[in-house]
């Protein structure tokens, strides 16, 4: 087995077997990720064949670990690790202080073995759009939205924030922000940041901006308590959930104000 650059080639190959395992992503990060992060997007070949893919991606001074995915017949041999150790090395050498990641229960082993911990739990909140009339709010600025992402996760995430604010319809009130972008076949909600005050407010214009009978879904923290009743009422429901993790220097992690990642599972 040998470790080489993830190319353009084998996106293709990666989105088959995320769709076999019912994960919710699209070519367009792959673009993103390649071109921000080239270093830490790696796939495991054997004679070629890639077996295993990891992806990652540094923002200011942390970095996230996305995409680990290795076919069925070659688990439990060490691919994933492999693949881990390799990225989170680039990610170190880029001056990354602290790691995240999104686990499921099988990778969680992996995972803590290379020093990741528990903070929080991501559900997945599946529902849809209501329609009507979108009302009109003060837009805010961009150093108003990375100003409130920054001060969820500790951290600016400027490349991650333009690049969803650019491909979706940015939601704005008071001292919040939501982004919907568009995703698989239906609407993603998130980046979702702000207070309770703002933030609730947001979810209404983007279930309406999505339209009647849209699927709708997000992946929250559970640790923002603010939301869960929010998304009961207006039909929401769990569709499972992972383990938000970290290694590395303590991050400055506010989850009362992150409503929704910005990607599912893959970016943060």
């Amino acid at each position: 087995m040998r470790i080489d650059l993830f190319r353009h080639e084998d996106i293709d190959g990666f989105l088959a077997l995320a769709a076999a395992e019912g994960w919710i992503c699209g070519r367009w990060e792959f673009d993103f990720l390649l071109r921000s992060f080239p270093q830490g997007c790696l796939v495991a070949r054997e004679a070629d064949l890639p077996v295993g893919y990891v992806t990652s991606i540094k923002y200011g001074e942390s970095g996230w670990v996305g995409n680990l995915l290795v076919r069925k017949e070659c688990r439990g041999k060490g691919v994933g690790t492999a693949l881990m150790k390799q990225a989170l090395a680039a990610l170190s050498e880029a001056g990354a202080g602290t790691a995240w990641l999104t686990a499921s229960p099988e990778g969680k082993p992996i995972y803590e073995s290379l020093g990741f911990t528990a903070v929080d739990v991501v559900n997945r909140w599946v529902g849809e759009g209501i329609g009507g009339k979108v009302p009109i709010r003060e837009a805010l600025s961009r150093a108003e939205i990375l100003a409130i992402d920054q001060a969820g996760w500790g951290d600016r995430r400027d490349v991650l924030i333009d690049v969803v604010s650019g491909r979706g319809q940015v939601w704005g009130s008071r001292d919040a922000f939501l982004v919907s972008q568009p995703c698989a076949d239906g609407i993603q909600l998130g980046p979702w940041g702000g207070t309770d005050r703002g933030a609730l407010l947001l979810l209404d214009d983007a279930l309406v901006g999505a339209g009647r009978g849209t699927r709708v879904f997000l992946d929250a923290p559970i640790r923002n308590t603010g939301q869960t009743s929010l998304l009961l009422g207006m039909g929401f429901s769990i569709r499972g959930s992972t383990l938000l993790m970290c290694r590395g220097e303590a991050p400055i992690y506010a989850p009362e104000r992150i409503f929704a990642l910005a990607s599912m599972g893959s970016m943060g």
